[in-house]
């Protein structure tokens, strides 16, 4: 079955539709049906599989000029919106932050997502919003993570965030993977401009898991040529390991030798 994946802005995950009879290009602007109402997305993707359990919504057709101008109409209409609710927050001293605005494409949804350390009762904030703008209004809290990947911006490494540029998910980061990988352990070098640990301590992670397999663990004892040594630090890059011996000296060998003579 013909499958595209269709990206929308600001969000770098891929959902597959069903082109139907039409001739989508990657590149090229459509319009589909989504949970939240009608939206403009680009195809990013052309796939075949061979069967799909549930079939995917179909793509409804190819973005028109009209399509086009509503966008940026919309843009116009969200910058209003976002002035108005952070009004409205700053009157009624409600403790969030509003992040962004977002209007389907046909106007049937208004969407406001904002990021808060506590539960917000914003009941009479919806209200106000709903009076004004006449359509269905929906509040999203989001967590830091998510705020980041919607806000955007640049890691220390100097590039685009990777929850803005690629990511489809968030996957668990524990510190073990910044131990297992010799990092320093200090959190403003491992943290993320959400304040979370970086994304990327898992994108090698599995790598230095399979390669330290290959080493003995640090602090067991080995008998080597020169007597009983005992493991002081293991260097995955360098491929070496730095060894005590009884004497208090310390000694640096390679893989390859504690392989050939201490095994």
């Amino acid at each position: 079955m013909p499958l595209v994946g269709i990206r929308f802005e600001r969000n770098p995950k891929l959902y597959y539709f069903d082109p139907r009879n039409l001739v989508l290009e990657i590149g090229e602007k459509c319009v589909v049906e989504t949970v939240l109402g009608l939206e403009l997305g680009e195809v990013c993707r052309k796939v075949t599989l061979p069967g799909v359990p549930e079939r995917p919504k179909p793509v409804l057709r190819k973005a028109t000029e009209n399509d086009l101008i509503q966008r940026e109409l919309n843009r116009d209409k969200e910058r209003d919106a976002f002035a108005i609710a952070r009004e409205l927050i700053a009157r009624y001293n409600l403790p969030m932050k509003l992040l962004q605005v977002h209007y389907t494409l046909d106007r049937g949804r208004l969407i406001f997502y904002f990021g808060s350390e506590e539960r917000v009762d914003f009941r009479q904030l919806v209200k106000d919003l709903a009076a004004l703008f006449r359509t269905r209004i929906e509040m999203r809290q989001l967590g830091v993570r998510d705020e980041a990947r919607l806000l955007g911006g640049y890691g220390m490494c100097g590039r685009e965030l990777c929850c803005s540029a690629f990511l489809a998910g968030f996957d668990p980061i524990s510190i073990r993977m910044a131990k297992e990988q010799n990092l320093v352990l200090n959190s403003a070098k491992i943290s993320g401009v959400c304040g979370r640990l970086m994304c990327c301590l898992a994108f090698e992670y599995p790598l230095y898991r399979r390669l330290i397999l290959r080493f003995p663990k640090k602090g067991s004892k080995v008998i080597t040529p020169m007597g009983l040594a005992k493991i002081l630090e293991v260097n995955v890059f360098k491929d070496s390991i730095r060894l005590e011996l009884e004497d208090g000296r310390e000694v640096e060998i390679t893989e390859e030798e504690y392989n050939k003579y201490f095994l």
